[in-house]
């Protein structure tokens, strides 16, 4: 299903090759580094986004190099769709590639919530802020965190309006995500629009970070889960480097989340924390209670070889996970 195309500049890109047709060039990208954010719940804060900073750069020059993109410096806008696109820190991270000051970007808002507590529908309920700007001709680059797709189709939707009211011709769309099959179906409507409306259209490229994720479901065979939110491992997609990584450390296959909260882990960490120290105190209680190592992992990450790991007890790897994340929330 995965085919490498590019192994250079610290970071592997494949390409997910399936039956059916697409209008969406989908990738996987791994690096070091979005490796570790998808492992490792310590990786927080600045040096979070730092790394994720680096490895879009990484990407972007592989990608140039293997004319995937042809980006050109006063066509390229960087649209956020606040505030996760903000994690990516693409406008730092194409000068720091290409060495570029002339680029735009350009911003709107848009939070989502569920219909009601109990509902697996969403809509927006925040969308005040927008500064969009566009050339005449505009290549964007975005980066955001998908599940239910809810603000991303209202974003994108805002984008295609504005750069027909500017009377800018959109060339080509390149996007980073964390993300679930959503991202693609999304983007494959968005593909069509910008063909429809936009005269020589040229490519919509999608870069799933370290996998195509899974979004659980009421119906998902998951003991803890938060259904529409939560990114998981158990049936995704995965690069090859991700799934090798997991054996790490036996911590990295049973995290909740391969992100969790994106907003609160790079901007406000008291309550990234708390979100992850909920989860682990959930696997301790569930240990207690005779949960072992193999089922958790089996039903998280069915694809591992849990006797890779030799002998975890998971009443031990919670309870000292535990005090490690309690002691940074602590200092």
């Amino acid at each position: 299903m995965l085919n490498r195309i590019s192994k250079r500049n610290n970071c592997s890109i494949y390409k997910i090759e399936e039956e059916g047709k697409t209008s969406v060039n989908r990738l996987v990208i791994s690096s070091e580094e979005t490796r570790a954010i998808c492992n490792d719940t310590t990786v927080m804060g600045v040096n979070y986004t730092r790394k994720l900073r680096t490895a879009c750069s990484n990407v972007m020059k592989s990608l140039q190099e293997e004319q995937v993109i042809n980006l050109e410096e006063r066509k390229t806008i960087v649209f956020n769709i606040l505030r996760g696109g903000l994690n990516f820190g693409l406008r730092e991270a194409i000068a720091d590639v290409f060495d570029w000051n002339l680029h735009g970007s350009s911003f709107i808002s848009a939070q989502r919530a569920r219909i009601n507590p109990d509902s697996e529908e969403w809509h927006i309920i925040e969308s005040d802020y927008q500064k969009v700007y566009m050339p005449h001709s505009a290549q964007i680059v975005i980066g955001d965190v998908v599940a239910t797709g809810t603000s991303l189709e209202f974003g994108l939707e805002a984008l295609v309006k504005q750069a027909e009211m500017n009377n800018t011709k959109i060339e080509s769309i390149l996007f980073f995500t964390f993300g679930g099959k959503r991202t693609e179906e999304i983007l494959e409507n968005l593909d069509a629009l910008c063909r429809e409306k936009f005269e020589g259209y040229q490519s919509t490229t999608l870069c799933y970070i370290e996998g195509r994720f899974t979004v659980p479901t009421v119906s998902s065979p998951l003991t803890i889960k938060l259904t529409g939110t939560d990114l998981v491992k158990r049936e995704a997609v995965m690069a090859p480097e991700f799934i090798k990584s997991q054996y790490e450390n036996p911590t990295f296959p049973m995290e909740r989340c391969v992100i969790y909260d994106a907003g609160s882990r790079a901007f406000w960490l008291p309550e990234y924390l708390e979100d992850v120290i909920e989860y682990w105190e959930q696997i301790y209680t569930m240990a207690r209670r005779g949960r072992t190592f193999e089922q958790q992992v089996g039903e998280r990450a069915p694809m591992l070889d849990c006797s890779q790991f030799g002998k975890v007890d998971l009443e031990e790897l919670a309870s000292k996970h535990l005090a490690k994340i309690k002691s940074i929330a602590n200092s």
